[in-house]
């Protein structure tokens, strides 16, 4: 029993001290593995470590009307060098490190010797694995598809990611083709920026859906694409179809930059809209920078001023909806240009002297005394004052245009039931005649558009439809805001002032001869309140109107802030411009041209008839059909004839040929010339080009083989 008890005990020390040694050895294990072969194991782990992450989608393009590029993406490639691939042997490291470092001197960075290159690579691959950055090192950035191709032909970098360590990674950099055109209606998506324009309005639509790429975290704490393709590919975005027309931004821009450079002005901004659908075509804005003229900001959307007197244009509309003006003949006391609102002198910008003036002239020659005294003497008290306002209001001018892209301001008309915006007795004469309201341009215009197109006012739109790769996605259609803001009598009253200020008015200096403008010229002062005189004057110059004047297609606003020099009214510094921009659209529309043969021919001059031209009688009868022409005499001409212009009728002259004489070729073309003078045995030689107009021999002259004859054309 003992001998059996000593057995066991013996069997569990054995087993004890078994445990014991293997606990022992674990231990120790573990003291390796955590302490003395940490920073092995956690490399190994940071190597090991992956992650999705998101992967942008191409930025869909905005283009203008006639599909032209106004903002597209272009692709970029970043190319990095993965020293510790898995396929990249030693052996063929060795085989083409030479070749590849001369190759990267060469082409990517000329700065550095095939020796440093080599040097460098070498280092990269001799680097312990815990050394940062030996996985994913910058070759070259931003480089073409071209010059990326050639960078992927390179020696080592032609056996790919995985034996030759090559790591392209694509992306897109913003690029507009027409560079500064219409940049801040375009606008732009940044980080850390509010965004601004037809990008930032659009971006959920531009940008498209994010996909999810697999990344290898390597040391450094930098990750890198496991695969060249997405695990979940991005949707690129969609496109923007502008209401833009490339030609007539051009040179709204160009005309708006050289005014402003001309009168040295402190920015400016020009629209042009479609009259039946408010469509926008062109929209520039212009101010100083540092670089010197930039599109800065959107004047035009969100710039809110006091318009001046193209706000006068409401005041005769207002006057005519209610019946106060009857005949524009009527004669009106004007007072010299000077009169008094409650001990504030009011004063018209040109001083003429004139104790009256017709109503048509007033608004003509922008009589500031004459608008504000018809306008105070029948809304002159508080009642009949909201009367007048709410007519304002009517006309659609309390009303924002919400315009796609951001930044419109309100516009603001002045109430005498509302406290809040000061209403005073001088506030009515002054608001006739576009103070103490705030419009923006692109308000102003609006209202303008809508006399234009016979009352009926459109929102302005800036995008005709979405699309994905030339497939229409959404179409935006024109919108009416208001039906009729006036009756019919009254828009046409007030289309006829309108074409008499550019007639024998203010803007008379930009009266086109080919068609016809209407519109209104206006010159506010923007430093100081209620005219009241003091040093430094600053002004906003001013035209809105449309083209052509009987029947509109384009309405336009152009507005020059703070003109310095070169005069500062607006027929001086903003007509010029809508007359350029006016007679660019009616070259590119031809519509607009009356048919040359729209109205019943008149009988035709003797010099507008041809005359001493000369040649085959059925060629000539086969023209002269053709033209419409007919002449006196017989029907069959001669087998040669002459054409003989005679008060306003044409006659048919027979001319004489005979066999062996120089015959008379005057009046011919080179063709039938040549051809009976060397039917004759003559020599021609020929002088410039058209038709014959003298030869060196006279008719008659006998001819023979050695005659030569030479023939003046012109």
């Amino acid at each position: 029993m003992l001998n059996v008890k000593n057995e066991v005990l013996v069997r569990l020390y054995l087993l004890a001290a078994a445990v014991l040694v293997v606990a022992v050895v674990i231990t120790g294990r573990l003291y390796q593995l955590s302490v003395v072969q940490a920073p092995k194991w956690e490399g190994k782990a940071d190597s090991l470590f992956l992650k999705f992450v998101d992967v942008y989608a191409d930025r869909g393009n905005i283009l203008a009307s006639d599909g032209s590029l106004l903002a597209t993406s272009l692709p970029f490639f970043d190319v990095h060098f993965d020293a510790k691939a898995e396929g990249l042997t030693d052996d063929i490291f060795a085989q083409n490190i030479d070749s590849l470092s001369w190759l990267l001197s060469t082409y990517i960075d000329q700065q550095y010797t095939p020796g440093a290159y080599k040097n460098w690579l070498q280092q990269l691959r001799d680097a312990d694995p815990s050394t940062r950055g030996i996985r994913y090192v910058p070759i070259a950035k931003n480089l073409s598809y071209t010059k990326m191709q050639l960078v992927k032909s390179f020696p080592l970098f032609r056996l790919g990611r995985y034996k030759g360590g090559l790591i392209v990674e694509q992306t897109s950099r913003r690029e507009r083709p027409f560079k500064l055109l219409a940049q801040r209606t375009i606008g732009y998506v940044r980080e850390g920026a509010l965004p601004v324009g037809l990008e930032g309005s659009f971006d959920n639509v531009l940008g498209g859906l994010q996909g999810k790429q697999l990344m290898l975290r390597v040391p450094g704490d930098v990750y890198i694409p496991v695969n060249d393709l997405a695990e979940i590919e991005p949707r690129s975005g969609d496109d923007v179809v502008t209401t833009l027309d490339i030609n007539i931004q051009d040179v709204a821009e160009n005309a708006l930059l050289d005014a402003c450079k001309a009168h040295d002005a402190d920015h400016g901004c020009a629209i042009v809209m479609e009259v039946k659908t408010g469509a926008i075509r062109a929209i520039a804005n212009i101010g100083r920078a540092r670089e010197g003229w930039w599109e800065t900001y959107n004047y035009a959307v969100g710039e809110r001023v006091e318009p001046g007197s193209m706000f006068k244009l409401a005041s005769f509309m207002a006057m005519l909806e209610d019946g106060h003006l009857d005949d524009f003949d009527q004669k009106i006391p004007v007072y010299g240009g000077k009169v008094k609102f409650y001990k504030e002198e009011l004063v018209d910008a040109v001083a003429h002297g004139q104790d009256s003036m017709t109503i048509r002239d007033v608004f003509a020659q922008s009589s500031n005394v004459g608008t504000a005294t018809m306008v105070q003497q029948f809304y002159g008290d508080t009642r009949k004052a909201a009367y007048f306002v709410e007519r304002l209001r009517r006309f659609g001018l309390d009303r924002p245009t919400e315009i796609e892209i951001g930044g419109e301001e309100l516009p603001l008309l002045k109430s005498p039931n509302d406290p809040k915006t000061e209403w005073s007795g001088t506030t009515l004469p002054w608001m006739s005649i576009g103070y103490e309201v705030l419009l923006t341009p692109l308000q102003m215009l609006t209202f303008y558009n809508a006399v234009a197109n016979d009352g009926r006012m459109m929102r302005p739109y800036l995008v005709e439809r979405i699309e994905h790769y030339g497939t229409t996605l959404k179409e935006f259609r024109p919108v009416v805001m208001k039906r009729s803001i006036a009756g019919r009598k009254t828009i046409g009253k007030a289309k006829e002032l309108l074409l008499g200020v550019v007639e024998t008015g203010t803007a008379k200096n930009i009266r086109p001869a080919l068609y016809s403008i209407a519109g209104k010229t206006g010159t506010a002062q923007v430093n100081y309140h209620k005219f009241k005189s003091s040093a430094g004057i600053r002004h906003q110059a001013s035209f809105c109107g449309f083209f052509p004047a009987d029947n509109p297609v384009y309405s336009c606003i152009v507005v020059i802030s703070e003109p310095k020099r070169g005069g500062y009214h607006g027929s001086e510094a903003a007509a010029p411009v809508f007359r350029a921009i006016a007679d660019k659209c009616y070259a590119l529309k031809t519509d607009l041209h009356p048919p040359v043969n729209a109205a019943p021919r008149g009988d035709l001059k003797t010099a507008q008839m041809p005359s001493i031209d000369a040649g085959q009688g059925d060629d000539l009868k086969t023209a002269l059909q053709w033209l419409g022409l007919d002449w006196i005499g017989n029907r069959d001409l001669p087998d040669w004839a002459v054409l003989k212009a005679r008060n306003d009728s044409l006659l048919v002259l027979p001319r004489i040929i005979q066999e062996k004489t120089v015959p008379s070729v005057v009046g011919m073309g080179l063709k039938d010339a040549v051809y009976l003078l060397e039917n004759r045995g003559c020599r021609v030689r020929v002088k410039g080009v058209g038709k014959v107009v003298r030869q060196s021999l006279a008719p008659g002259t006998r001819a023979n083989g050695k005659t030569t004859v030479l023939l003046t054309l012109q």
